[in-house]
């Protein structure tokens, strides 16, 4: 045999034992004494002192009468009492006061201090007193000790009556025999015949040394016949441990969230075994420590808080008790000195302890172990949740570990609701999860097999689980008895937007804000009231506002940024100058994107304003921009510069609104998304000498100098006609001879109408052009279409004139095909939603023209003019 296989016991120092030594020496069983001489019996002073006097002290002594008070007084004191005469003397007063000390001396306690004539005890009679009480005590650890080698040898007995067919009579002469041919004990030869037929962990650990094999199926025989784990924890370092020289034993309990409760322990006092009864989760202690590691763990002094760690300061072992995969607890057992190297053979001794100890808690006569809850109540539970769930039970391989788990129930959220989960995975109750789902096979099966086995929750936020329904969810794992509760929540986008946006909130001067398409409600976050100037009582601006608070030269690229974000629904930023109510001018971006539910629908726009008005936000936008433009982009930059202000030269500024005679009139103009090329389309909108109000619009026909140059003439033309107080017919058949002939042949479309103020009534006449659009009571309808040919396409065009009676509170709109015009659309399909678009209520004119540029359909490749008519 190899010296790494033989069962060393560690050194026991001196004073680890109040006894010293006789309880290590005492763990083999009297029957050896019975059947003769045996060498685990030569060196036992304490039972030779009770049974045979002569052979423990190596000389005769009579025995004095009344038994051992007076023998181990005479004879040997040191012995009688644990150690020597003098300190018995001293103590052991204390110990026999811890009985009735009337009693013990076997009268009243009056007459005991008074006995001899004196005012105390004699010492002399204390002395037998103290005697009389070790010697009782010695006397029921030994029967103990026999009844427990008893039942070692009952159990041998049982299996020669079941091998030999015999009766018990001839089973106890047989092993009697066994023991007599090998020349060992009884105890000794009924641990082998244990060991031979159970073939268990113990039996493997103890090996071939008859000491070691006897040491522990002692302890178990005592560990059964346990009515508590207390009992059992006592057992194991009376019969087990305290010949390896450990000096103490805890016996934890795990419970939920990985927490530990002491159920039984040996060799601490009760006060510390008290403040250690329960450790909370998260407490890094030796124990907790094999229970999340799952593994025997040696552990010197790392300065961890530990039970007894004052009065068993040295070395320690913990070990997981584990059964059918659970850890069901830790066995931890103390030295009061450093460990020296641990052979394999010893750490198969403790794993031996550990099952032990784990069958114990398991049982149902462990009454301080965890209860188990029902499955029924676990079920109910998961039927409860608003989630999905499943309740798992541990699938275990030949080795008594889990390989899987079986689906032993599936909540209604799944059976009854999600019924494309059930298609994509049978989770039927029954079945194995790997089986219906092969992908928990990676991390999902691993977190389970440790929430299954050390009773810890676990949770993860956003982990790819493909049981939800987008690929990615919360997921929750909770032990409950031998079942697992797995719990999942598809990830909400929403929530991720949301703390972006609070993330957001805590960078300096940035402003997150949402409007809810659903409901209207705008919210802003209070930074972004500061960048406004605003409090946070004041009412909060609408993204479709916007212009009315930025200053006039940005409308336009406002009116994109709205148009993206609003009409197309798609990401878009944009940077402008903000004008607050204080008069302060910000330099500002604002960055805005739809958010949609589950069916395309648009629930709210979400996004956030940044001041850039520092030096520091300045560089970093410069910067930024030379790096992306390169030289041609730098051209066409200054190309677009120039076409917008030779645009801004000759079309009328289309901010503000103009009253005149009742009406209020306001107009927009849009340049073409092209902004280097210059377009044809004009308006106008003026008072004439004859106290009439002339509106018209037009567009001509192609791009560039040469349109912009046609549609100044033909405005100013159309503005000098209007003067001599003919019709509109006759102002579109004159302006048809302009074109024709003095515009190098031109060709336009326009509308021109003449207001009355007293009479309220409208004259207008068309040339190709789009009728305009009467808005009353809420509803749009297309003026009649009047006959009117192209401007410059016939020699002698006539044209006709329509009348219209206008009402209070009636809105008149005038466009160019720029607002509806599609290349993938025809112009009627424009037309009706337009006439959709204009019936929809607003605040005021500005805000219902504003609503037109940004919500009519077009591509925008071409410019848009609209004038909107309100009377009053």
């Amino acid at each position: 045999m190899h010296a790494d296989d033989q069962a060393t016991p560690l050194p026991d120092p001196p004073g680890a034992r109040d006894d010293g030594g006789a309880e290590a020496r005492d763990a083999v069983a009297p029957e050896a004494r019975d059947d003769g001489p045996s060498r685990a019996r030569d060196d036992c002073p304490a039972d030779a002192r009770d049974d045979s006097p002569a052979s423990a002290r190596d000389m005769p002594a009579p025995e004095a009468p009344g038994g051992g008070p007076a023998e181990a007084r005479d004879d040997s004191p040191a012995e009688a009492r644990g150690g020597d005469p003098a300190e018995a003397r001293d103590d052991s007063p204390a110990e026999a006061r811890g009985g009735d000390p009337a009693e013990a001396g076997g009268g009243d306690p009056a007459e005991a201090r008074s006995g001899g004539g004196g005012e105390a005890v004699s010492e002399d009679r204390l002395d037998a007193l103290a005697a009389t009480v070790e010697r009782l005590r010695r006397e029921a650890e030994r029967a103990r000790r026999e009844a427990d080698d008893r039942a070692l040898i009952e159990l041998a007995k049982g299996v020669l009556l079941e091998r030999l067919r015999c009766g018990p009579a001839h089973a106890a002469e047989q092993l009697a025999t066994l023991a007599a041919k090998a020349g060992v004990s009884r105890l000794e030869v009924a641990a082998d015949i244990v060991n031979e037929v159970a073939r268990d962990r113990i039996g493997a650990a103890a090996g071939s040394d008859p000491e070691v094999s006897v040491r522990l199926r002692a302890a178990e025989s005592a560990a059964l016949d346990a009515g508590d784990t207390q009992v059992v924890a006592v057992a194991l370092l009376e019969h087990a441990l305290g010949p390896l020289g450990a000096t103490a034993v805890a016996v934890w309990a795990a419970e939920p969230g990985a927490a530990l409760s002491l159920v039984g322990f040996a060799g601490f006092g009760a006060e510390e075994a008290r403040r250690w009864r329960h450790v909370p989760p998260g407490v890094v202690t030796p124990a907790g420590r094999s229970l999340t590691e799952r593994r025997m763990i040696w552990h010197g002094d790392a300065g961890l808080p530990a039970i007894g760690r004052l009065v068993a300061g040295g070395g320690r072992v913990t070990v997981p008790m584990t059964t059918g995969g659970r850890v069901l607890g830790v066995l931890e057992i103390c030295w009061p000195h450093a460990l020296p190297p641990h052979p394999p053979r010893l750490e198969r001794q403790i794993e031996a302890m550990a099952e032990l100890c784990a069958h114990t808690l398991d049982a149902p006569f462990a009454a301080l172990a965890p209860s188990t809850p029902a499955l029924a109540e676990v079920v109910d539970l998961a039927d409860a949740l608003p989630d999905p769930a499943l309740v798992l039970q541990a699938h275990l391989d030949s080795n008594g570990e889990p390989a899987d788990f079986r689906i032993r129930h599936v909540n209604d959220r799944i059976s009854g609701g999600d019924r494309l989960l059930l298609d994509a995975y049978p989770l039927a109750p029954g079945c194995l999860l790997l089986e219906a789902y092969p992908r928990a096979a990676g991390g999902l099966l691993t977190r389970l097999i440790q929430v299954h086995a050390t009773g810890r929750p676990f949770r993860a936020e956003r982990m790819t689980l493909g049981l939800s329904t987008t690929g990615v969810a919360d997921v929750s794992l909770t032990r409950h008895g031998d079942t697992v509760l797995m719990v999942w929540r598809d990830h909400d986008e929403g929530s991720r937007l949301a703390g972006l946006l609070e993330h957001a909130q805590r960078l300096g001067r940035i402003g997150g804000f949402e409007e809810s398409a659903v409901t209207g409600q705008i919210t802003w976050n209070a930074q972004l009231y500061s960048l406004y100037g605003m409090t946070p009582g004041d009412r909060p601006i609408p993204l479709e506002r916007l212009r009315a608070h930025a200053h006039p030269d940005d409308e336009i690229a406002i009116g994109r940024f709205l148009r993206t974000v609003l009409h197309h629904r798609r990401f878009a930023a944009v940077a402008f100058r903000l004008v607050r109510p204080d008069g302060v001018t910000r330099h500002m971006r604002v960055v805005a994107e739809p958010v949609f539910g589950p069916e395309g629908r648009l629930m709210a726009i979400r996004g956030a304003y940044q001041d850039i008005s520092s030096q520091h936000w300045t560089e970093v936008a410069l910067s930024v921009t030379r790096d992306q433009l390169a030289h041609t982009e730098e051209r066409s930059a200054a190309s677009n510069r120039l076409a917008l202000q030779l645009q801004q030269a000759i079309m009328p500024p289309s901010h503000g609104a103009m009253d005149s005679f009742g009406l209020h009139i306001a107009v927009r103009y849009r340049p073409a998304q092209k902004e280097d090329l210059v377009g044809g389309d004009w308006y106008d909108a003026v008072a004439l000498p004859s106290h009439q109000v002339l509106l018209s619009v037009g567009d001509v026909a192609g791009h560039g100098v040469q349109a912009a140059t046609g549609m100044v003439i033909l405005r100013n033309a159309l503005r000098g006609l209007a003067t001599t107080g003919a019709g509109p017919a006759q102002i579109m058949s004159w302006l048809n001879q302009v074109a024709h002939h003095l515009a190098d042949r031109m060709t336009a479309t326009a509308v021109c109408a003449l207001y009355d103020p007293p009479t309220r009534v409208l004259r207008w006449a068309r040339a190709g052009h789009l009728p305009p659009i009467l808005l009353r009571d809420g509803h749009g309808v297309e003026l009649p279409m009047v006959k009117g040919p192209l401007l410059g396409a016939f020699t002698d065009a006539q044209y006709e004139e329509g009348e219209l009676q206008l009402q209070a509170e009636d809105t008149l709109l005038m466009y160019t095909d720029g607002l509806i015009e599609r290349r993938d659309h025809n112009l009627r399909h424009g037309q009706d939603q337009l006439l959709t678009i204009a019936g929809r209520t607003a605040d005021s004119l500005d805000h219902r023209l504003d609503a037109l540029l940004t919500h009519c359909n077009s591509d925008t490749d071409d410019d848009t003019c609209l004038i909107g008519v309100h009377l009053r």
